[in-house]
């Protein structure tokens, strides 16, 4: 089964955080991007199990 992928603006909406904080904030959190292509054209996402996982982890006890 074929991993399945958010863009930075859907990972941001579903953190409830900024856009900015995905792009600046997020890789030092802990969560790891993936680059899609190169130069102008390519794109940041998020495997969508990677950051339900990593918002799970950030509960407070």
């Amino acid at each position: 089964m074929a991993e399945q992928f958010m863009d930075v603006k859907e990972t941001a909406k579903f953190l409830n955080m900024s856009v900015t904080w995905v792009y600046r904030d997020a890789p030092n959190q802990g969560l790891t991007p993936y680059k899609f292509g190169s130069g102008r054209n390519a794109k940041i996402q998020y495997k969508i199990s990677e950051v339900q996982q990593w918002a799970r982890q950030q509960k407070l006890s």
